[in-house]
């Protein structure tokens, strides 16, 4: 199993077809003062499953300060079915609404962790204060 993508973004949900929806993708906030909770950001992770995958899989998120300070962890379990007759891989499409407790300026990161393995890293670069001006990498702020 392997994860394909992952992001935050403002929202994000499956349509009754079993698409994968996904509103305002960023990668930077900027913030007033801190500390800060950025309220309700939506992280989307996408894992890719084979049928050699069939079973229960730990999956643990990690929210980590630009210092590389743990700031908490969240964890749980996920239930992978085989592959319909024809496919060679099933998607797993992780939604997980958090509101992101921010302590300090610069590169926050998400770490999703799958059977114990770092599988992405989700970075977030927060400023505080001043006007939200455009980032010279094509950054995109929420």
């Amino acid at each position: 199993m392997y994860c394909s993508f992952a992001l935050f973004a403002d929202a994000a949900n499956l349509s009754q077809e079993g698409k994968l929806n996904v509103l305002g993708v960023f990668d930077a906030l900027h913030v007033a003062s801190l500390p800060a909770v950025h309220p309700r950001a939506t992280l989307v992770v996408r894992l890719k499953a084979s049928p050699d995958d069939a079973g229960t899989h730990a999956l643990s998120l990690t929210w980590v300060a630009p210092g590389g300070d743990e700031v908490w962890s969240s964890s749980g379990e996920v239930e992978v079915h085989s592959p319909p007759p024809g496919a060679i891989e099933v998607d797993i499409p992780v939604i997980a609404a958090i509101d992101l407790p921010i302590a300090e300026a610069g590169v926050h990161v998400m770490r999703v962790e799958l059977d114990g393995e770092v599988e992405a890293e989700v970075g977030l670069h927060v400023h505080v204060g001043g006007t939200v001006a455009p980032m010279a990498m094509g950054g995109l702020v929420s």
